[in-house]
């Protein structure tokens, strides 16, 4: 691209900044919303939303956990 600027790096970062910038948050608010239940409360929410919700908090975690990883260990 320019003997400045290396554009797959560029490319790479950007990607990686959308995924994970935009994509970490989705995946949390999914979580939320999975355990949002506007049925009332004499209908229990049913389980297979409690585990999708678990399931994303999982993911949001381990990726928290990954970055603090990769911080650390450079």
């Amino acid at each position: 691209m320019s003997d400045y600027i290396d554009g797959a790096a560029l490319l790479r970062v950007v990607v990686v900044s959308l995924v994970l910038g935009a994509g970490i948050p989705a995946v949390f608010a999914l979580g939320v919303r999975s355990l949002a239940w506007d049925e009332g409360p004499d209908r229990p929410r049913p389980v297979v939303r409690t585990f999708a919700a678990g399931l994303c908090f999982v993911v949001v975690v381990a990726a928290i956990v990954a970055g603090i990883y990769t911080i650390v260990a450079k």
